[in-house]
């Protein structure tokens, strides 16, 4: 017998196939392409531009002294996001366009401006301070910014918080600092050629140590402003629409005024460089060094505070949420893999850390109400990434939180209220979610994929 649906479809509903049907210019792999021929040709571009102005051997050298703060600055950038790393692609594309989009937007628009500018005023001086400290930081933030906003917008679920906001910016920065002093370099080696009779001192020599010793972290500094106003955006709900917006323009225009005071610091006199470097710079470089250090200790408290509820629903075993928030215990957890299994056990504990971090993070945003509509679903997507890596994973967390574990004083007899441990240190959120149970453990078989020992919860 049939019966009518109680949700009849539409005469005007679309055919099955054309739902899924999706445009050739909304394919990830054209969006892919294009990015990497933008900035291709950006580079090769702005290659042209900077051999054009400092010839051959001029681009040779400052591209050589150039390079040298490079794996510094990168180095540093990538430590700050050791606790929730994001992937490689984020810091390439970032980077790239630092070097390449970020660079060409500056030396295209800076000149064309201070042209227009010294035309109309027939004042070719006046031309080069305006666009020093007013054109040039509007400009060069604007640029290094869209590459923020672009990772903020497409890869939302890799930028989660204050610390993503600033590895991005910084790295971003780097690249742009890195095109730049090779142009600066590259032109006060020109500059040393051409006057190398007359016994002034080495223009190179000085550029070098201005730029490359004194202030590697200027560009850095100023755009991680930027970085900051949405890394605190991205923490924000998403029906405070407002705040999300305000927030990443106000780090803009904190980066710009930043970016103004460090290139006008010579129209203050003599020592004016000099008194904003010490009163400016290196404060601002102390406390926001401060902060993301900061930062990356909370996100580390974050995960040992997060992470026991899943260890009371089976999850995870009572020493991960500990092991898990010490970046100590993490790399002995992968050191006691390689050493016992093999670099493939090692590569599998560090997926297993990065997708506990992932969920660490996801709870969080969910228990400040700033998760998504798609919380459950990919909440469950991480707990059975960890399940399948829980093999080699366990152990090994086992072993480095037994390792690193402080010394604890024996309590008295019936200490918490409970003898002889106190009451169940895990309890159930307050805001109503409770985790899935896991499946039934039982004894699990290695993996076909790389062979482990099943896990043993009585290993020594």
């Amino acid at each position: 017998m049939a019966t009518s649906s109680p949700y009849p479809i539409p005469a005007e509903a679309p055919a099955p196939g054309e739902l899924r049907r999706v445009r050739w210019w909304q394919r990830r792999a054209i969006r892919v392409a294009a990015l990497v021929t933008l900035l291709a040709l950006s580079g090769l571009v702005i290659l042209a531009l900077v051999r054009e102005q400092t010839g051959t051997q001029g681009f040779l050298v400052g591209l050589g002294l150039a390079v040298v703060p490079v794996p510094l600055l990168v180095a540093a950038f990538r430590w700050l996001d050791r606790v929730a790393p994001g992937p490689w692609r984020n810091l390439l594309f970032s980077f790239s366009w630092g070097a390449c989009a970020a660079a060409l937007i500056a030396i295209v628009a800076n000149s064309f401006a201070i042209r227009w500018i010294a035309t109309a005023t027939a004042d070719p001086t006046s031309a080069d301070t305006l666009g020093a400290t007013v054109i040039a930081p509007i400009v060069e933030e604007s640029a290094k910014a869209a590459a923020v906003l672009l990772v903020f917008l497409f890869r939302r679920r890799d930028f989660t918080g204050l610390v993503d906001g600033v590895v991005i910016a910084g790295v971003t920065a780097t690249g742009f600092a890195f095109t730049e002093n090779i142009l600066y370099l590259g032109n006060a080696f020109v500059t040393d050629q051409l006057s190398r009779d007359s016994g002034l001192a080495s223009v190179t020599a000085a550029t070098f140590f201005v730029r490359v010793v004194m202030s590697p972290f200027a560009h850095p500094l100023f755009t991680v402003l930027t970085g900051i106003g949405f890394g605190i955006a991205a923490l924000s709900a998403e029906r405070m629409r407002v705040r999300r917006v305000l927030l990443p323009f106000a780090g803009l225009l904190l980066a710009m005024g930043m970016h103004a005071l460090w290139n006008g610091s010579a129209v203050f006199g003599q020592y004016g460089f000099f008194t904003v470097y010490a009163v400016f710079m290196l404060p601002a470089f102390g406390l926001l060094t401060w902060l993301a250090i900061w930062t990356r200790q909370r996100e580390l408290r974050m995960i040992t505070a997060e992470l026991p509820v899943y260890a009371a629903a089976g999850w995870l075993t009572p020493p991960e949420p500990f092991a898990l928030g010490s970046m100590r215990a993490r790399a002995l957890a992968r050191d006691y893999a390689s050493y016992t299994w093999g670099k493939p056990a090692a590569r599998t504990v560090a997926e297993y850390q990065e997708y506990a971090t992932s969920l660490a993070f996801l709870r969080h945003r969910g228990r400040r109400g700033r998760a998504g509509a798609d919380f459950v679903a990919r909440e469950r997507e991480l707990l059975e990434k960890l399940w399948e890596r829980r093999e080699p994973a366990r152990p090994a967390l086992d072993y480095a939180a037994r390792a690193t574990a402080p010394v604890m004083v024996p309590m008295p007899y019936g200490a918490y209220g409970h003898p002889p441990y106190g009451p169940a240190p895990y309890a159930a959120p307050a805001w109503g979610h409770t985790p899935y149970a896991p499946p039934p453990y039982g004894q699990p078989q290695p993996h076909p994929a790389h062979g482990y020992p099943a896990y043993n919860p009585y290993r020594s």
